[in-house]
């Protein structure tokens, strides 16, 4: 059951949502229009200073920059792991985390998931997540890690397309982005003491 009484705030800057993500390791976003999440991760990236390491699954964030739909930052590094390559890359951004803050997005836990089809590889992905979520704890890095998701009847969340479950610990912090009106809204998944993010719409 959600909180009726959810606390909310005006997050433009997200000063909040940051600090959300740095308290809760991973974190993950729940969103089903890719559209919504292109345009959070834009801002996202935008409102952060730190070096940030964005894992392109879905190749839709690097689409945009490439297009010059937005602009890649300086402090932008991006990777494109594969099957083969997974480890590997794993392996380098885990020891530039152990090194210094950072931010590391992970886009998309779906595109993750139908790399590694079989129930045993899933468990090795939330393995490497919450390795690298406990190095990151020790220099105060962020995992954030999007989903593209839809809700079941029974009020689970899984992943869209594929219906697999998603797969959380209780360190995990769960998000739910979507957009009202002309505002992303990032919302808090908690029974009490909620919160709702409003980010209005840029000028322009």
């Amino acid at each position: 059951m959600l909180d009726k009484n959810p606390k909310n705030v005006l997050d433009n800057n997200l000063t909040h949502i940051q600090n959300e993500f740095r308290q809760n390791i991973p974190s993950i976003v729940l969103c089903s229009e890719p559209f919504h999440k292109a345009e959070f991760l834009n801002r996202l990236i935008n409102s952060v200073e730190n070096p940030i390491i964005f894992v392109d699954m879905d190749l839709l964030y690097t689409g945009y920059v490439e297009s010059g739909m937005i602009q890649k930052k300086n402090n932008v590094t991006i990777f494109h792991p594969d099957k083969v390559s997974w480890k590997k890359k794993l392996l380098e951004i885990i020891t530039k985390v152990s090194k210094e803050k950072l931010l590391v997005v992970i886009d998309s836990f779906n595109g993750v998931y139908n790399m590694f089809d079989d129930l045993e590889s899933a468990r090795f992905i939330n393995s490497c997540i919450m390795l690298l979520s406990s190095v990151g704890k020790q220099t105060s890095s962020s995992v954030v890690i999007i989903a593209m998701a839809r809700k079941k009847e029974n009020n689970e969340w899984v992943l869209s397309p594929g219906g697999k479950q998603i797969i959380k610990s209780g360190k995990t912090g769960v998000f739910f982005l979507k957009k009202i009106e002309s505002n992303l809204v990032v919302s808090t998944f908690e029974d009490v003491n909620s919160k709702i993010f409003k980010i209005e719409q840029e000028n322009g």
